[in-house]
């Protein structure tokens, strides 16, 4: 029934997907926030800045930013990324574009965990003589985070589906190959159930356990 796998690497291009996915939810999170840092600085200048980048970003196709990331970014100036490898430098370009867009719903999440921390606390501490990163760092991100590990866990899941657009760019993986698979065979039903399957088996226990996590971790009010 399944020979139509024979042949294909289905496990590597899901690996590819893991490995995407991995990579870009790392950026995305650090990148975020700092946007989100800079969404509520003091500083008039970062808060245009991070305001700016998220609702531009957020607003523009992911599929768009991916082919600027290659055709832009590659073609037009020549970023290569430190390599010449054509696949490497793809899959470089194609986490790039996955952070760039992510990031931008990470600082939101952020932003609106930040919220929740009670103003007073943020008082207390800079009448305690805490500078703003201090502030920030030490009292309300820590708090900030618990509170939005569960749409985090949602903008990961996104993420992972997300990663289907590297292989507008040429990216092998899960999409790519399925992509292959449906051009070369005639299975189309059971192929798109098998890749729709390996996403449940990748998104399904990130949700569960991040959903597990944050009542686990959940701020006390």
């Amino acid at each position: 029934m399944f020979d139509f796998l024979d042949g294909y690497d289905v496990l590597g291009a899901f690996w590819m997907t893991v490995k995407l996915t991995a990579l870009s939810a790392v950026g995305s999170l650090i990148w975020g926030t700092l946007l989100a840092a800079m969404r509520v600085s003091p500083v008039p200048l970062l808060r245009g800045v991070g305001t700016a980048y998220v609702n531009i970003v957020r607003n523009i196709p992911l599929t768009v930013i991916i082919l600027f990331c290659s055709a832009g970014l590659a073609d037009v100036f020549g970023v290569t990324l430190g390599t010449e490898d054509f696949k490497l430098q793809g899959f470089r370009l194609a986490v790039l574009g996955l952070v760039a867009y992510t990031a931008a719903f990470v600082c939101e999440a952020l932003r609106s965990g930040m919220n929740t921390v009670p103003l007073g606390q943020a008082e207390a501490a800079r009448a305690l003589g805490l500078s703003f990163t201090q502030t920030l760092t030490l009292i309300v991100l820590p708090q900030a985070f618990r509170s939005v590990i569960g749409p985090l866990a949602n903008v990961l899941i996104a993420l992972t589906k997300n990663t289907t657009v590297a292989a507008a760019i040429g990216v092998a993986e899960a999409a790519y190959l399925m992509k292959t698979m449906i051009e070369n065979e005639a299975q189309t039903l059971l192929i798109g159930a098998v890749f729709a399957f390996g996403f449940v088996v990748l998104t399904l226990p990130t949700g569960l356990i991040l959903g597990w996590l944050s009542k686990r971790l959940a701020v006390k009010r």
